[in-house]
């Protein structure tokens, strides 16, 4: 049996010449939003700033892409959220109030780090290892 497989499914059907209908839908509901605040407003000069903030928006909204592969609604959305959400810092720095005294500094952060291994402590984890470790050897070997 065969099959056919849809092909160029990721472009949207034109009800235009080259104007799909999500892109009639921004560029319709702009110029209503537009024709509302011009015939409500009491001057021209007063709506023509919000009617061309709404025009520009409505436009990039229809046709903008961001590096030719995200839409503007993309963009537009992922900006609400990162506005919106939580964000969780995860490292601030504290000003020291010793900062004056560089020797007490110093000392300070000798008393946090770690000891370091003796000779004696080195040899013993060593043959511990080695004893385990010849230990499962043979029992492999069994």
């Amino acid at each position: 049996m065969r099959y056919q497989v849809p092909q160029f499914i990721e472009v949207e059907d034109k009800i235009f010449r080259s104007i799909s209908l999500k892109q009639f839908i921004y560029l319709a509901g702009g110029a209503g939003l537009c024709f509302v605040i011009f015939r409500y407003s009491p001057s021209i000069i007063i709506s023509f700033i919000p009617i061309v903030i709404i025009a520009v928006f409505s436009v990039a909204l229809a046709w903008f892409k961001l590096y030719k592969r995200f839409p503007f609604i993309t963009v537009v959305e992922w900006a609400f959220k990162y506005y919106t959400s939580a964000k969780l810092f995860i490292w601030k720095k504290v000003p020291s109030k010793k900062a004056d005294n560089p020797v007490q500094e110093a000392k300070e952060y000798a008393g946090i780090m770690v000891p370091k291994i003796s000779d004696s402590k080195l040899k013993d984890l060593t043959w511990s290892l080695d004893i385990k470790e010849s230990m499962y050897n043979n029992q492999n070997q069994k």
